[in-house]
């Protein structure tokens, strides 16, 4: 699916839905809102990167740079995002465990006052396993992107 046309379709998820979608709560909830969600296809996160947020103390007090890693695991909610919207009501609340990172590459940094746009795809479903592409952009430009993929089980 054309990862540019997710955000002009689909359905939209403020913070308030995506906190009824997935347990993720401050200061690890790492998606602001989630656009063109379409069901069993893709979705498109949107994260609001502040001076204010917790890593920017140790990463880096001189030049506040977004953890690689956060920005994998802000792809992720945006993927799990995905999973609920497409199981339905069954499906709330339970936990999306990463399973795998593939292919992670970090091209550029991200840094207070960016908005990161994280666009994911589904690759395929099989059961409660999940694979999906995605892309990290600023400004229209490509800044990460990794392959991963992710089980959903019951939170208890």
């Amino acid at each position: 699916m054309d990862t540019g046309a997710l955000q002009t379709a689909g359905r939209t998820a403020d913070v308030e839905r995506i906190m009824q979608l997935i347990p993720h709560r401050e200061p690890f909830l790492m998606i602001d809102r989630a656009e063109g969600i379409i069901p069993d296809a893709g979705a498109v996160g949107v994260k609001n990167v502040t001076i204010g947020e917790p890593h920017f103390r140790g990463h880096f007090p001189s030049r506040p740079v977004m953890p690689g890693v956060l920005i994998i695991e802000a792809m992720a909610q945006t993927a799990a995002v995905l999973v609920v919207e497409t199981l339905g009501e069954s499906a709330m609340g339970k936990l999306v465990y990463f399973m795998s990172v593939d292919d992670a590459r970090f091209r550029k940094p991200v840094v207070p006052g960016d908005t990161l746009y994280l666009h994911v795809t589904k690759i395929r479903s099989r059961g409660p396993v999940w694979k999906f592409s995605g892309e990290g952009r600023v400004d229209g430009q490509l800044v990460a992107q990794a392959t991963f993929s992710a089980m959903i089980m019951d939170s208890e």
